[in-house]
């Protein structure tokens, strides 16, 4: 009895010993990633949301002033006029963004020849370089040489100044935004599509429904789960938008394109005042947080999940 108990604690012991070299074997294959993860992921998280609290100039120690940035966020009307052009930039590009996609996806999606050739020009503006794609279409919008203007003119139509007037700024940004970014959600629409069963589509032509009928009764509900997650994306990567605001406009002129990213940059980057701009970061993280929440909690109202 006396050799049978021993026997089986020598045996659990064993089981513990090699269990737990199993775990330091595994945090050891993991060290890297969770190194990297916490010394350029997790720690400067933290650290920006410290220097948040900070006036910081990068040069001199940084001084401890509480909520005095987030306060001056929400005090100082430049910030909410930043807000608003983040917000304006959001709503007209987010939903033409999808609709352009929407549309060359179903087109894309018909048994053409070349189609795969089709796909790939349509997809190329993404795999461009954005600051070069920039510079492109500051030169397309060039009031006094851009072709944009002149085709306008030899239409009897007086071409705006685009990116040097405070009205046309912002939807010229938008426009440059729409052909560079429409691809990738192009692409999540085409698998979509191609996710629907054909028999339905048939079954509804079978019994008379139009072209209209069968992409509004059968092709939209089954995409609006492909269509919540373009959404979702769409907003988070609207309201970070920095590249092209940056080369066509820096925020001009007279801030009419200052987005909440070339603010935080500008602040942090030009003007050396860092806990501000993580103020700022720090704000644009939770309206991103709060927005995409609120767009999860409503799915279930227009997703159809049902196949």
């Amino acid at each position: 009895m006396t050799q049978t108990l021993q026997t089986s604690t020598l045996a659990l012991n064993n089981r513990r010993r090699n269990r737990i070299r199993e775990v330091a074997l595994a945090y050891l294959f993991l060290a890297p990633t969770l190194i990297g993860l916490l010394f350029f992921s997790l720690g400067p998280v933290i650290a920006g949301f410290l220097i948040s609290f900070t006036n910081w100039n990068i040069l001199l120690p940084p001084q401890w002033v509480g909520a005095e940035n987030y306060r001056a966020l929400v005090e100082l009307d430049l910030p909410r006029k930043v807000l608003s052009n983040t917000v304006y930039y959001t709503v007209i590009n987010v939903p033409l963004n999808m609709t352009v996609a929407l549309a060359v996806a179903m087109l894309l999606n018909q048994k053409l020849r070349f189609v795969s050739l089709y796909r790939a020009a349509y997809f190329l503006p993404v795999v461009s370089s954005t600051v070069a794609a920039s510079l492109i279409w500051t030169w397309l919008f060039s009031p006094n040489y851009g072709p944009i203007n002149y085709f306008l003119e030899g239409i009897g139509i007086p071409g705006p100044t685009w990116l040097g007037s405070t009205t046309w700024a912002m939807p010229a940004v938008i426009i440059m935004s729409v052909w560079k970014g429409f691809g990738t959600n192009m692409l999540i629409f085409l698998a979509g599509l191609q996710s629907i069963p054909q028999e339905l589509e048939e079954a509804a032509m079978i019994d008379g429904a139009n072209r209209w009928q069968r992409f509004w009764n059968v092709t939209w509900p089954l995409l609006t789960p492909t269509t919540f997650f373009v959404l979702v994306i769409s907003c988070i990567a609207s309201f970070q938008v920095f590249e092209q605001v940056f080369i066509m406009t820096d925020g001009g002129p007279a801030y009419a394109t200052t987005v909440l990213g070339l603010f935080i940059y500008l602040n942090a980057f030009r003007y050396n005042n860092m806990g501000y701009a993580a103020a700022a970061a720090y704000v644009l993280f939770a309206i991103i947080m709060v927005i995409t929440l609120v767009q999860f909690r409503f799915q279930e109202r227009w997703t159809n999940y049902d196949l």
